[in-house]
């Protein structure tokens, strides 16, 4: 498939500038950004391969280096996120993987938390383990809760176990013996073993890709990265040799889910760390987005072909986890998914992108997604054999895509394959005509993802009214000002380069690696020595990471503990101040606990000990500062003719009007134009509804306010 136009106005550059590359694979398009130094940007859109991921990267990177002149030596940097971790877990695509575990607990994945995350559902379906009964071997083996060895282990018996993973064709193992974060001495000798017999296998530790306290979150964790491994060593190994036969010669990072920037090294040995990898870059693009415009409180909203991402962002930090839910049987329940112990970006994800199939359910409803028609066939309109209605068939019958420009002409929209599609699948089930049926599917997604927001911000008890949105990705700009709506949004921000937003935001993030480790201590009776020592280990594990993708730049460490009152089920995060600890500071510690604890419970618990379950530390590259180029704005600067005008949907009446059609790349700092209209780009367009006011602010962002007169 041809790659989509670049940007419209990029020109040719000196080929002797240096450039940096971004490369983001989604479940339906394959973005590539090339940035050079002291010049501009160079974009592109491609459908993702499926068979070869590595193809529409290769074909993207070519298509932005012919375009800019720049030669594959003048690239200082590439960076990579994908979701291809993300959908082997969810599709059970990985490898076959067996788990070693200690006798007696090889069902701790199917016990999980022993709980009920839906109550009332007596036919409740939970999530599937990644590694079936017969694969989990049980080795006679155990260490009490300091790491001191009560059962030695057992060789022989895993020596025993060979034929069955002989048997069963097993390609990837996982080791996770009970306690083992404090003391991996049995872990490490099982993989020794296993190595020493089988070298073609993969082997994952849990005490090295999780090593911290509680067993089933470990365990799924060490699972999960065994579950991938194999296929992300070779797609990424592949990549990267393809990239150094090109004349790619230097670092190759990856991104990852907590916002930070990885080593190839680290990646192939830890690819769950890439699970969230795209949104992360999107919520990095937002965050600085929000820096600069001095908003304090965002919520960014990122849609592509395939799922639509929401994330909180207050005073200009998003929210941060230590914990990950992937692929949840029902949508917003948590614990109704297979949980990973990573760091990530806080955001709710759902199956809600411009690829997403609409059907009727049999109570005459409309249902859309999770499923997705991807880049393979695609949605109807893109006229490569897809026959089920899609998001992207009902924006094109709304009016909401620009045909001319879409793809930048890499193909041609077929609108009545998109009107086809919702009659058969849509109108007629539910006696309604195809515009009735366009309009049905775009409420309906677009009600399930302001659902999603307001759940996601009732868990951290946020008010979305009060937010502005910022919003990116090939779909977010068409739904924007609707999604807006529903949620009381007043303000909305496209950003420059939004159609390919998230790979913009890896050029953005630090090269960064968080550690963490398990070990229980009472501030009460804090060992200072014990807790300096194993700072300086995870310092030094940090500093090896950072240090291969950034070995000139300033380093900045961060520390954080999780504490809770003794007795108490759950932590929070403090941060800790970043020096050599002494005895006294388990008072210091205990007012930065109460103070965290108030601010989130509104009181602290008297005469209760505090302790430390888990303790990270984070050495941070300094990040690039994505400083637009700031135009001054003229008073009455000149508003460009309109190049088109087409029928565009307005929700908020249920009537179609012809809007205007602007090129976004016509329209200039100080332009103000009154809703309906269409603003239009190579990679996506912006949809500004009869309730808002569209202006391009001085970076050139296209910023939407809800006018005084909007239609209730």
């Amino acid at each position: 498939m041809a790659p989509m136009d670049e940007q419209e106005g990029n020109t040719a550059v000196d080929s002797s500038a240096s450039a940096r590359l971004a490369v983001d694979i989604g479940g339906t398009f394959t973005d590539v950004v090339l940035e050079v130094s002291g010049g501009p940007r160079f974009t592109t859109k491609l459908l993702t391969t499926y068979a070869h991921p590595g193809e529409a990267v290769l074909q993207g990177i070519n298509h932005v280096l012919q375009q800019s002149g720049v030669e594959p030596s003048r690239v200082g940097l590439i960076i990579h996120g994908t979701t291809l971790a993300t959908n082997a877990l969810i599709e059970r695509s990985g490898a076959v993987t067996a788990l070693f575990t200690t006798e007696g607990h090889r069902d701790a994945l199917e016990m999980a938390h022993e709980d009920r995350f839906e109550q009332y559902d007596v036919m409740i379906d939970r999530p599937r383990p990644l590694v079936p009964r017969y694969l989990r071997l049980p080795v006679p083996e155990r260490m009490d809760r300091d790491g001191r060895i009560l059962i030695p282990l057992d060789e022989r018996s895993i020596k025993e176990a060979l034929p069955v993973l002989d048997e069963h064709q097993v390609e990837s193992i996982a080791i996770g013996f009970l306690h083992a974060f404090v003391n991996p001495e049995h872990e490490q000798r099982t993989a020794e073993i296993l190595r020493a017999a089988r070298p073609e296998l993969s082997v994952t530790l849990a005490s090295e890709v999780c090593p911290e306290i509680r067993e089933f979150e470990r365990l799924s964790t060490a699972c999960a990265n065994a579950y991938v491994r194999p296929l992300m060593a070779r797609y990424l190994e592949r990549l990267a040799s393809d990239l150094k036969s090109r004349g790619f010669h230097c670092p190759f990072l990856l991104m990852t889910s907590g916002g930070g920037l990885t080593t190839l090294e680290t990646a192939v040995k830890f690819p769950i760390r890439l699970v969230e990898s795209g949104p992360a870059g999107g919520a990095i693009l937002a965050q600085q987005v929000a820096r600069h415009a001095g908003l304090d409180k965002v919520l960014s909203f990122d849609m592509g072909g395939t799922t639509a991402k929401l994330c909180l962002i207050d005073d200009f930090e998003p929210l941060r986890s230590r914990s990950f839910e992937v692929d949840r049987v029902y949508r917003f329940k948590k614990g109704s998914g297979l949980p990973v112990r990573i760091p990530v970006i806080e955001m709710v994800e759902i199956g809600a992108g411009g690829g997403s199939i609409a059907r009727v359910d049999k109570l005459k409803r409309i249902q859309v997604g999770p499923e997705s028609s991807g880049s393979e066939p695609g949605p109807a309109a893109y006229g490569r054999g897809g026959k089920r209605p899609a998001v992207t068939d009902g924006d094109v019958c709304l009016g909401r895509i620009v045909a001319s420009t879409f793809a930048g002409g890499a193909f041609k929209l077929d609108s009545k394959a998109a009107a086809d599609a919702l009659r058969n699948e849509i109108a007629e089930p539910l006696d309604l005509d195809v515009n009735g049926a366009a309009f049905g599917v775009s409420e309906v997604v677009d009600e399930n993802m302001a659902a999603a927001a307001r759940a996601h911000a009732a868990e951290f008890g946020m008010d979305l009214g009060k937010r502005d949105m910022i919003a990116f990705g090939g779909a977010a700009p068409l739904h924007a000002a609707r999604l807006g709506e529903k949620l009381g949004v007043n303000r909305i921000i496209i950003p420059t380069e939004a159609g390919v937003g998230s790979a913009v935001g890896f050029l953005l993030a630090p090269v960064a690696y968080e550690v963490v480790r398990s070990r229980r201590q009472n501030l009460s009776r804090l060992q200072a020595d014990v807790v300096n020592a194993l700072m300086e280990e995870m310092r030094s594990e940090a500093l090896k990471v950072v240090r291969q993708g950034s070995p000139e730049q300033e380093l900045a460490e961060t520390r954080h503990a999780f504490m809770r009152y003794t007795g108490q089920g759950h932590e929070i995060a403090v941060v800790l101040p970043s020096e050599v600890y002494r005895p006294e500071h388990g008072n210091i510690f205990r007012s930065a606990f109460e103070a965290a604890y108030r601010q989130l419970y509104g009181r602290i618990i008297e005469g209760v000990d505090i302790e430390v379950l888990s303790w990270t530390l984070t050495i941070s590259a300094s990040s690039v500062d994505f400083e637009e180029e700031v135009e001054k704005i003229e008073l009455g600067c000149p508003l460009p003719e309109p190049v088109a005008s087409q029928r565009l949907f307005e929700p908020s009446l249920e009537q179609f009007f012809e809007a205007p059609v602007y090129l976004r790349s016509q329209l200039r700092p100080g332009n103000r134009l009154p809703g309906p209209l269409l603003i239009t780009e190579s990679q996506t367009t912006t949809v500004v509804g009869a309730n808002f006011q569209a202006e391009v602010d001085q970076r050139g962002h296209i910023v939407m306010t809800r006018r005084e007169n909007s239609i209730e």
